[in-house]
């Protein structure tokens, strides 16, 4: 991870007294009020920030695979989707299909993805705060703080307004 990025993880986190705040002014936001906020921020991060500097998301979590992201990608590797889940997932304690390990098998040396016009809709969404109806992600946004840098930017930016 690049070194940049790796400190606004770090110092994030660490500093528990600001992230509660930070969240705390987040999670008081009214709901009609949060899309635009997020979006913005997510937009100008996104300006700066480049995931494949990163990739922490594909070296410490796994994404959920839908029935369909198995048949797409099975179909991508050739293989059949029960050896496909065979192959690479299991089921986690919410009962849905996650990788078997991390890093993600299908992350490259370079932090590109060898299936990235496959992959599953989870990691296309990723980090989720450009999405609509953000205000029932407050749960997701703070464990997203816990892996992606420019989540943790975000956050910042949107509890400044």
């Amino acid at each position: 991870m690049k070194k940049e990025l790796n400190n606004i993880l770090f110092n994030f986190n660490n500093d528990t007294k600001n992230k509660k705040q930070v969240l705390k002014t987040i999670y008081s936001f009214k709901k009609n009020n949060m899309d635009d906020v997020f979006h913005d921020a997510h937009e100008k991060v996104f300006k700066k920030i480049d995931c494949l500097d990163c990739a922490n998301c594909c070296k410490t979590t796994s994404p959920i695979f839908r029935d369909t992201d198995i048949k797409r990608l099975a179909k991508y590797l050739r293989m059949k989707s029960s050896a496909f889940i065979a192959s690479y997932l299991r089921v986690d304690e919410d009962q849905d299909y996650v990788l078997k390990s991390s890093p993600c098998t299908f992350l490259n040396e370079d932090n590109t993805c060898s299936v990235y016009d496959y992959r599953p809709l989870a990691c296309k969404g990723y980090p989720h705060t450009d999405r609509k109806n953000m205000y029932q992600l407050k749960e997701l946004i703070n464990k997203n703080t816990e892996i992606c840098p420019a989540v943790c930017e975000i956050v910042s930016m949107v509890a400044k307004k």
